[in-house]
């Protein structure tokens, strides 16, 4: 856990170390962090909006021979397939995957209560709205196929929220990630989003908490 914190707080450092040895095969393996942060219902914790962010701040930098557009296209695709993935395993599996005496360990029953809640009260708009929540977007469709929502309309969300996302994330690293002042407080700034994205779902949470009482 140590590791994955100083990944996500100091995820610029990191992703220069991995475009200094993996070259163009970071595309591949940032699609792979985002792919699996979507798809995977029992690893939510993988970076996502700064990896996003970070990742399109380096594309701005001309040393790194790296195209914001092969970004936008990578990440996409990653999240896209990721939530048809996540999708899958709930219409499939549902239930008896988080009550399973093995997975049900590795999935973590208060994040998908609140994606429940949050689809509950929210209904189809929450897939757009999950996608910018860190953890909640893992366990959306999960959630979202589990109440027996159709996939054809499930795909419309998540496509609206994808690219939503993806383009808002990487513009802003594209834009302002190289800004001196951003650079120097990176790893604040970082923080800064993690907190934002996650006090809408937080509240929902709250309020739903109550409202049942």
């Amino acid at each position: 856990m140590s590791t994955l914190i100083d990944f996500v707080l100091h995820i610029d450092s990191h992703l220069i170390q991995i475009v200094n040895n993996f070259g163009d095969s970071t595309y591949l393996i940032l699609f792979a962090i985002i792919f699996i942060e979507t798809g995977a219902v029992i690893l939510p914790f993988l970076p996502g909006d700064s990896l996003l962010f970070a990742a399109s701040a380096l594309a701005a930098n001309l040393q790194y021979h790296l195209s914001i557009w092969i970004f936008l296209f990578v990440f996409l695709a990653a999240c896209m397939l990721g939530d048809s993935l996540n999708f899958y395993i709930g219409h499939r599996i549902g239930k008896s995957l988080s009550n399973h005496s093995l997975f049900g360990k590795l999935i973590d029953k208060d994040s998908l209560e609140k994606a429940e809640h949050f689809f509950e009260k929210h209904g189809a708009p929450a897939i757009i709205l999950a996608r910018y929540m860190p953890i909640i977007r893992t366990f959306a469709p999960f959630a979202a196929a589990g109440s027996g929502f159709p996939y054809r309309k499930f795909i419309r969300y998540s496509a609206i929220g994808c690219i939503s996302w993806v383009v808002l994330c990487c513009t802003a690293g594209y834009f302002f990630g190289n800004l001196p002042f951003v650079q120097e407080h990176f790893s604040v700034i970082i923080i800064a989003i993690i907190i934002v994205t996650l006090i809408p779902a937080v509240v929902s949470y709250l309020k739903a908490k109550f409202t049942t009482k």
